[in-house]
């Protein structure tokens, strides 16, 4: 009320923004993918994570709760990988559980972009999820071909191997990464930002993440999806041997301060 008893004139609502407004935010304000992300990882699944991004923004969710939401779709799918023998039926199902999963990922960093609230720790609750996945999944592989006897024992050690081969890559690249940026060094020229290669997306396709979760499709073939499944291993083997090479050299490259130790000596 004012001064003179006048009561005040009502206050107009903040306006809400639109679901496409919020896409056109998201969209605006994206980390521009490496010039190396394979395709699928690149051209659809950030997109599907920036839609997920825009939901769960309007819903009031935060980059931890996206990210808790992608785990969850991500371990129920490997769950039911263990649980139920292979068939089509479980092979969509987990294929598309894995899809989402990934997705929400994508949406997680994204939303935090959005928000400013990104955080040591919201990466950290990030890394943790991604380096559970990825030596989680290939283990079930092996658990449910070993309980369901699908293949001969010998063959296991495939998943086994790729869990490790996994596992040695997340850690390779996190830490490279996190290497630059304490040592304030930008990314080589095939890991920076920048216009797509479509040379580059192709290439890479057997080492992207959505095409391994697209792979459990055919687990209504068995032998089918081991066969693929071999091949993917084969590729991100070869990948990370010529990774490991080229980050060290890059490491090998960087000047060390005059008396520094190496740590742990």
């Amino acid at each position: 009320m004012t001064a003179s008893g006048v009561p005040d004139a009502p206050s107009a609502a903040p306006r809400v923004e639109s679901y496409r407004e919020i896409v056109s935010r998201l969209k605006a304000a994206q980390k521009p993918a490496a010039r190396s992300a394979p395709a699928y990882s690149r051209f659809i699944n950030r997109r599907f994570g920036r839609y997920l991004a825009a939901g769960a923004h309007r819903l009031g969710l935060g980059a931890n709760a996206v990210t808790l939401i992608s785990a969850a779709w991500t371990f129920l799918a490997i769950a039911l990988l263990i649980i139920f023998p292979p068939s089509w039926i479980l092979g969509i199902v987990i294929a598309v559980m894995l899809l989402i999963g990934y997705a929400f990922d994508s949406a997680d960093g994204q939303i935090s972009r959005l928000q400013g609230t990104s955080s040591p720790a919201g990466e950290w609750l990030d890394h943790m999820v991604d380096a559970t996945k990825v030596s989680t999944m290939p283990l079930a592989v092996a658990v449910s071909f070993y309980r369901f006897d699908l293949i001969a024992r010998g063959w296991l050690l495939v998943p086994l191997a790729f869990a490790i081969v996994s596992a040695v890559l997340f850690f390779c690249m996190i830490l490279t990464e996190q290497l630059r940026r304490a040592h304030g060094t930008q990314s080589l020229a095939a890991d920076a930002p920048g216009r797509p290669s479509w040379l580059r997306a192709v290439l890479v396709i057997p080492m992207d993440y959505g095409v391994l979760c697209l792979s459990f499709v055919l687990l209504g073939a068995p032998i089918v999806f081991f066969v693929v499944y071999t091949l993917l291993f084969v590729a991100t083997t070869m990948f990370l041997l010529l990774a490991l090479g080229k980050w060290f050299r890059e490491l090998q490259g960087w000047a060390r301060p005059v008396g520094t130790a190496r740590d742990g000596a």
